[in-house]
């Protein structure tokens, strides 16, 4: 289950605040923001690091402002004693921040500028409000649960790696689908020839897992989700295991097609035939920064646009408390 905290002080100098910002410096947009994130938290003291190569993007001079700019060349310590990341993009770049922070347990603070952008938790519209929530210190963090990822080659681990939504087994060649056999807990399940196999967190179930045809599951809820992508077989159906469980797909050997494994959309590892993919529960969870406490349900309505038109139950409510109904 999702577990709510107050944001820790940096464990860096004594009395110092840092904020990572990361940001999709492809787009104007997200220049524009992110310029004007760093003069504003620098003009509360707070003290911005930005990557050397998103600065020279963004076109930021360190010594500019005051405090100045952190400047770090490389990704795998960069949310260290930082009290979040602030991340200005979609959810591609929010993917990306996980796997940035996920060795340093950094929470991480999405802006979209993206699409439907489900893993952020501000808009566009909302950098103001944003900035003095930040200022303030009126946010919270959740853990999300995560996947680990474990590929082996003729019983030998070859890859380590982790995702944030889900990791995905897929044909390499657009001719040729997979056989593959799945197995949960040390028991095989089913073969399926396949198009691929999606193995998804909660926080994955609205990503790949939505489009392949898997259910939606709240982010409190704890479980794995396996999904099958145009298996050609009686029994393919999504299916939720529980978080304690281990899912395994194996390419059949001896057969002619190959795959590859998609973490996140982000990682990609050849699979021959014959390679093992095992996923289970991560052993570090991405904490994702909350600045409001608004039921998934409304971030579903709002996110795909649902309609919800001649909907009663705030007038019933009233109602019940004799209060009256609306006309």
């Amino acid at each position: 289950m999702s577990e709510t905290s107050t944001p820790e002080p940096a464990s860096g100098d004594a009395g110092t605040r840092r904020v990572l910002l990361l940001a999709h410096t492809g787009r104007e947009d997200a220049r524009e923001v992110a310029r004007a994130f760093c003069k504003a938290l620098t003009g509360h003291g707070i003290v911005v690091r930005l990557l050397a190569a998103e600065a020279r993007d963004l076109d930021i001079d360190p010594d500019d402002l005051d405090p100045a700019i952190e400047l770090t060349d490389g990704e795998r310590h960069a949310g260290d004693d930082c009290e979040l990341a602030l991340v200005i993009g979609g959810d591609g770049t929010i993917l990306r921040a996980a796997e940035i922070t996920h060795g340093s347990g950094t929470p991480v603070l999405g802006v979209n500028l993206g699409h439907v952008g489900f893993l952020a938790e501000a808009e566009y519209d909302h950098v103001e409000s944003t900035i003095d929530a930040i200022v303030h210190k009126r946010y919270t963090s959740e853990d999300r649960l995560t996947l680990d990822v474990n590929v082996y080659r003729d019983g030998e681990l070859v890859t380590s790696t982790f995702a944030l939504n889900e990791a995905s087994v897929e044909k390499a060649a657009r001719e040729r689908m997979l056989e593959v056999v799945v197995e949960i807990d040390g028991r095989p399940l089913s073969r399926w020839g396949c198009d691929g196999v999606v193995c998804a967190t909660p926080t994955g179930s609205t990503a790949y897992n939505f489009s392949a045809g898997g259910p939606i599951v709240w982010p409190g809820v704890e479980a794995l989700l396996i999904v099958p992508i145009s298996a050609h077989a009686l029994f393919a159906r999504p299916m939720v295991v529980a978080p304690t469980s281990v899912l395994a797909v194996e390419l059949i050997a001896q057969t002619p097609g190959a795959g590859v494994l998609w973490c996140d959309g982000r990682r990609t590892v050849d699979l021959p035939p014959g390679a093992r993919i095992e996923v289970r529960r991560g052993a570090s969870p991405v904490r994702l920064v909350r600045l409001h406490e608004a039921p998934f349900t409304d971030r579903l309505v709002a996110k795909f646009g649902l309609p919800v038109q001649g909907w009663r139950g705030a007038s019933e409510r009233r109602r019940r408390n004799g209060e009256g109904e609306d006309a």
